[in-house]
This record gives C-alpha cells, structure tokens and sequence, in this order.
C-alpha cells in the first residue's frame, strides 16, 4: 500500500493498457461475486436495512441544521504512544484575551466544547484582559494573535496564517489574525478527531501559511439557506467565504428580471426576489464565524449614459445598505450587456465589442465599490463564453480588457480536451474526470499574471454535477491531483462549488488539510481517514477502494447536469409512448413547448418528477437516435455523424463500472468488518459509493435499451428481432433489481437525490412509480411485441 498514491495515476489521454474490445455491457461482476465469496450489493442491502433507519426525504436537512456540531469522537481505551502528548481530561484551562472580537470569542467558545463533548476533556475558560505573560502560563491552552502574544507568530505573514507549538505544559495556537487563531483551533480539533483522542504530536511545532485568500462556497441546503449550524460546519472545513443571493440582487432590486424581455431576463423573472432583511441577518451571522459574503449584481448593461446612470445607483444602493459585502461575483448570467446567449458562432468582432462593453461595466462596478472600500473584490466571471480549445484567443481577450482593480474569476476545468480512442472531447460541463485547468483557462491564468492580477476560480473540490444528486465523490486521489494542480497554478482564491453545495464529510475534511503549508503527507491523512471511518484494521481495504473509485471516474465521459450522471437511476426505461402525468397544452391557445420548456414548468409531462434536462425521452417517431444524440452532447466528441459515438460511450461506462465494482468489494468488507462503533458512518459511505456506481449501470443500460429498441422498430427479421427482446428483458430485470436497491439506499439517506437548483431530481416515491413502469414495460409490453413478432415470422 506504500505507492498506492502513486499506482493511480493514469495517462490523461484515457489510453488504457487494459482497454478491451468494444463489449455492450459489463456487468458481470455482480454475478460472478458471489462465487468468489464476495459481498454483493442486494446482500450488503441486509446490512443497509439493518444499520440505517429510514427517513422522509429532507430529514438530512433537518438534522444538518439543528445537530450539534460536536458528538462524542474519543474512542475508549486509546492509549498515548510513544512522542505523544495529551491534554488532561481535567485542571487545564483554556486562556484567550477576552477583549478579542466575537470570531475568536466563538471559535474559543467552540474548542471548549469540542473538547468537553468530543474529547471528554474539561479544560477550564479563562478569559484574560492581557496575554502578555503567555511565556509563564502552565497547563494551559493558550490561543490569539500575534499582536496579543509578544514574541509570538513572527514569521506569520498574512490573513489565516497560524502556528501551533505543543508543549507538556503548554498549548500555544497564534494566529496573524483572529481568524487565523481560529482555523489554528479547528486544526488541533481536526488532528484530534483523526487520532479519536487528545493525543498530539510531542514536537508539534507548525507554522501553516494559508494558500488561499479566500475559500467559499454554495450552502447545499438551498438558496439562502444557511443555518448557524451549516456556517460553523464550514469554518471547520476551512472555508472563509459563502456565495448568497446568487442570481438575485442583495438589495430586492429586480429591475432586470421585471423589465428585460430578453432570454437572461426572462430567466431572471423565474428567479426569487431578495429580501434585504434576510440577507442583512445572513451577513450579520456569518461574521460570528469570521466568514466573509460574496453576492452577484444583476443588471443589463446597455452601453450609454442612461444604462451606466442606472447601474451606479443600483451599486451605492447596495453599497449603502450592504457596506459588508466582502465582494462581488459579476457572473454574465445575469450581469451582461446587450444581447446574450454566450456568443457561440457570433464574429470575433461581435465578441471584442461585447468584452469591451462588458468589461466597462465591471469598471464601473469597480469604480463605485472603491470609491466607498477599496479592500471590496470585484470578481468578474465571463462564464457563457465558448470555453472550448479552440477559443483560447477569445477567452483571454475577455482577461486583457478588465479593469485592472477586478480579480477574474475563472472557470477551471469546462472546455478541458481529452483524447479517447483516437476522438478529440471536451467537459461540457463541472466534471472531475478530467483534473484541469481548460486550455482557456490556462491561457487566462497567464494573461492575467501578465498584468498583475490575481485569480480567483471556480473549481469543484468535493462534489460536481458529474453525479451532482450525491452529496460528494469519495474519489480522493483524483480530488487530490486537482488540489495540486489549483496549489501549482498559484489560484488565489476559490469558488468550490455551484449549486451542488456543501455538506461536511470526509472529502471537505480531506480539502481544509490541503488549503494551508505544512500539511502532513497526503496519503497519511488518507489513512487516518480510512481508519476513522472504518477502523484501523480496515486501512488497507478502504485505501485500495478509493484507488479503484479514482481510477472510475477518470473513464466516465458523461459530463455536466445531464440526466445519466444525477438521474439515471431514477429515469425509466421505456419501450412504447407512455400515459401522461400531467396537464398538458397540446390543444390549448397555450403554447405546450413554451410552458413546458424554459419559459414555464420545464417539465416532461410523462415523467414529471424532474426538470426536462434530467429525462432521457426517447422519439417515438423513430427519427433520431436519442441515445446517439446524448451520448454525442454529453462527452464534447466532435466528429461526423458517420462515427457513432454510443457505442465509445457505452464502452467506457463499463469500463468504469468494473473499476466501481472492483473498490466496492473491499469497501463493503471494510464495512461489514467495521467496529460497531463506526458501522452506521462506515455503511454510510458504501450507500455513497453504491449509488454512484448503479448511477453508471443506469446510464448505460437506459441508453443500451433505447438503441435496440429503435434497431428492433426497423428490424425485418423475426429471429433478430428476437434476440433484440432477449436483450431488452435482460436489461429490464437488471435495471428492476438496481432500482430496488436505489429505493432502499434512498429512503435510508435524504441526501440522496437533491440537488437544490431543482430540489429533489428522483425521490423514493418517484423510484417506486419508476418500479411500477418498470414492471408493466416487462411484464405487459414486451411480451405484447414478442407475440407480434412470432405472428410476423414465416409459416
């Protein structure tokens, strides 16, 4: 296991030595498991049943929201070992400067109880008007910042910088600044939650320097939901800054989402209005935890006097209710100029004049936010624009007209080339099978470093809409090599999600450990981690799972919020048009595609649980193939219609299914073989990873069916046609059992499923009515058309 963090590593082109011949399908490890004596999953779901109660659907949020942050973490009978030392379960206190601001007043109230309930330690508070004699003070935790602690934190350089020194008799966190002295706190609780005691390092002497001048970060909740307990869970996890109000003004202004009639604006109109008091309370709770807000400005920038009079008074509105606001995201959906649609086949000079006119009014924004706070960030984020290689040109134009006080926000890894197979892809979308940064964005990184700027990106460092219906990807060597490659690129500053979100778990715990200097080896946090999720005798098992999973999602092409990737597991399969769910305007003076598209429900009315883009639907005209078609939209592959992409697509979905199998069978032993103590967190994690895994089976056998069934529609012989059923009932009786085992890890996990831009994608109520349709496809139709085809066969 030494060189596992090394063995994962796999060309970026995806050119596998153990790539195999074109199959349709590879799910044959589930069969042939349990000859091996392995675990499968419909066994392990005995265990899920067992372990995990069911829950109604949003009871995870309920329980983030009001569950203390803390629960009892210390594992009786740990003994100290040798270069240990421990902080006494009693007559230590815990002394700060009482004068010190409420961030340092809460980060210290927190250690205390994490102490008490975490660690059964009750060190004593001690709230002092000076710290000056820190150097005398014994059996004691002393904590704050390098003005209040004389000869102390010398060589800390900037905001979040801290340095912790462990001693007998003394423990001494510094930080350059009060937030740096709490993150110094949520690292010592952070070592000990992975020791599962009060036991550190004797010669613990650390100077850690943040990497990162701010990290935030969608609230998974939903928009604007973001509970005290939510926002103290992230300064743990590292985190300094969260994104509110996104696509909304923090004031309630709604002038372009009321008046604007073009595409943006209708978007904007669907969009919930602010409420400053909301925001106000929001801005005003994050500052407890030494948290930071960011916010959009939605506005339609015309160009002329008028349009710039109008945008200066919306900003010194903002500025004068919200002089807090640590920055804002200028994101071309919703702050754009003209028309827009993102320029895609627009002339080059089409685009110069919209970059020119746009980055104008970023430099007003700017200009406004300077004259009142010079420290206010102006983070500009020309997101629509073609992100594919072949615009890296375009792309850094956009950088070079920015005014020179804006920090651009980059978008890291969509438009990133791959090869497959000999074809040229591109991510259309956040993914993690590709590590990044994009051509553009690299392109970007350096024109802005050519005129001193600094960079901020969105990068996904924990979930993606590459499976954005988990809450996050247990894929930690992958994550890892992006953590190095953002660290690499000097990226100053972080937007780690989009509307995925964040919830605490093993991958944001893993993140914090990277975003400052000095932090221990990777792998050893690796094996930590596996052992407190699932025992230390499970290390090596859980390890080699996470090597397997890495390797797995470097081989899906699915990319983006696409239907395979969040809900194929809970999209049917459907062999014949089906009844309708839902009302319709197919008669009506109402337009029916306006009302279900963009502009109204944006439903499927025959699979209505979802938004439209999260539905496979076949053409029951028999026209086009929409399995081709989504295998060609989701992987970027460019190629004529005389290639046919499915089948690469399918190829690689096994491909990746074999390699999720491969980790599962040692995840669900580390699992079973889990302390009882650690088996709900431990059968946790599996549910994860299992559902990742049948997302992928779902995805191929969705498609796999809709390609055979538009084969058998134009197959003239019967004794073809007949094999196409076989396969097709085949597929269904694999999918009816993966469904099954979906509803039981659904209904045990409210996480799964939700996604806040759309709420829940598939629910265990819509799983059972997929079962149902399931059953009534296998059970009715298809013998109803084998019937059909024995009737056409020659007498």
């Amino acid at each position: 296991m030494d060189n596992i963090l090394y063995r994962h590593r796999l060309p970026g082109s995806l050119l596998f030595p153990m790539m195999i011949g074109m199959l349709s399908c590879l799910w044959t490890f589930a069969s042939s498991a349990q000859s091996q004596g392995v675990v499968t999953s419909r066994e392990f779901a005995r265990e899920v049943e067992r372990v995990l109660p069911e829950e109604a659907p949003y009871a995870y949020h309920r329980r983030l929201s009001e569950s203390p942050v803390h629960t009892p973490g210390r594992t009786p009978g740990t003994s100290l070992q040798s270069g240990e030392i421990a902080i006494p379960d009693q007559s230590w206190t815990l002394a700060w400067n009482k004068n010190s601001s409420v961030v340092l007043n809460t980060a210290v109230e927190d250690f205390r109880d994490y102490l008490e309930v975490s660690m059964n330690v009750n060190a004593t508070p001690a709230a002092k008007d000076s710290l000056e004699d820190w150097q005398g003070m014994t059996r004691c935790i002393v904590v704050g910042t390098r003005d209040q602690l004389p000869g102390c934190g010398n060589a800390l350089d900037g905001p979040k910088d801290y340095e912790i020194i462990a001693g007998p008799e003394r423990l001494l966190v510094c930080g350059y600044d009060e937030r740096g002295a709490m993150f110094g706190l949520y690292n010592l609780e952070a070592r000990m939650n992975l020791r599962e005691a009060p036991f550190l390092p004797a010669d613990l002497n650390t100077i850690r320097y943040s990497l990162y001048d701010t990290r935030m970060v969608h609230s998974w909740m939903g928009w604007m939901d973001w509970p005290d307990k939510v926002l103290s869970h992230l300064v743990h996890d590292g985190f300094d800054g969260i994104f509110a109000s996104c696509y909304a003004n923090p004031t309630g202004d709604r002038t372009a989402a009321e008046t604007v009639t073009e595409f943006y604006g209708r978007m904007l109109y669907l969009v919930r209005g602010q409420d400053p008091t909301r925001m106000r309370n929001l801005i005003d709770r994050a500052a407890r935890f030494g948290l930071k807000v960011y916010a959009p400005v939605i506005y339609r920038y015309m160009g002329d006097q008028e349009s710039e009079a109008g945008l200066r008074t919306l900003m010194r509105d903002m500025l004068k209710d919200f002089p807090d606001i640590q920055g804002y995201i200028l994101l071309t959906e919703g702050f754009w100029y003209k028309q827009w649609g993102g320029g895609h086949g627009a002339s080059k000079e089409y685009l110069e004049d919209w970059a020119q006119n746009w980055s104008r009014a970023v430099g007003i924004v700017a200009e406004e936010c300077h004259a009142v706070n010079p420290a206010i960030e102006i983070l500009p984020w020309e997101y629509n624009i073609d992100f594919r290689p072949q615009n890296v040109e375009m792309k850094r134009y956009f950088i070079q007209q920015l005014p020179e006080d804006a920090t651009p926000l980059l978008t890291w890894e969509n438009g990133k080339s791959f090869e497959i197979d000999g074809l040229q892809g591109y991510l259309r979308d956040y993914s993690l099978n590709q590590v990044g940064p994009a051509e553009v964005t690299d392109a970007q990184i350096a024109a802005a470093r050519g005129r001193n700027m600094k960079i901020y990106s969105k990068a996904d460092t924990f979930a993606s809409w590459q499976y954005g219906t988990i809450p996050y990807l247990p894929f930690p060597f992958q994550w890892y090599e992006r953590y190095k490659a953002l660290e690499k690129y000097g990226v100053n500053g972080t937007l780690e999600s989009w509307s995925s979100g964040y919830t605490p778990n093993f991958m944001t715990h893993l993140r914090a450990w990277t975003c400052w200097s000095d932090a221990p080896p990777f792998e050893d946090l690796l094996k930590q981690t596996a052992a407190h999720l699932f025992g230390s005798a499970n290390t090596d098992l859980a390890l080699t799972a996470w090597d397997h999973f890495s390797r797995a999602i470097r081989l899906v092409l699915d990319t983006g919020p696409n239907f395979g990737t969040n809900n194929a597991v809970g999209n049917p399969i459907f062999l014949q048009e089906p009844p309708l769910r839902t009302m319709t305007f197919t008669h009506s003076w109402t337009d029916h595609d306006k009302w279900t598209g963009y502009l109204g429900a944006q439903i499927n009315p025959y699979w209505p649980f979802t938004v439209t883009r999260m539905v496979f639907y076949p053409d029951f005209t028999n026209k086009a193939n929409m399995a081709e078609i989504y295998a060609r939209g989701a992987t970027g592959v460019e190629t004529g219609s005389e290639t046919k992409l499915l089948p690469l697509f399918l190829k690689y979905l096994g491909l990746a299914n074999e390699q999720m199998e491969q980790g599962l069978h040692l995840y669900r032993e580390a699992a079973l073989r889990s302390p009882e103590s650690k088996r709900t967190c431990a059968v946790r994690e599996v549910v994860i990873a299992e559902q990742i895994q049948r997302m992928i089976q779902s995805d191929s056998a969705i498609l796999e069916f809709e390609d055979l069934r538009l084969q058998s529609e134009a197959e003239q012989d019967p004794e073809r046609r007949s094999g196409m059923l076989d396969r097709m009932e085949q597929i269904l009786r694999e999918e009816i059992e993966r469904t099954e085992l979906a509803l039981i890890a659904a209904r045990r996990d409210s996480r799964l499923g939700f996604q806040f831009e759309q709420d829940y994608v598939h629910t265990p109520y819509s799983l059972r009515e997929k079962l149902e349709s399931l059953h009534e496809t296998l059970e009715q139709q298809v013998p109803k058309r084998r019937a059909a085809v024995a009737e056409s066969a020659p007498k």
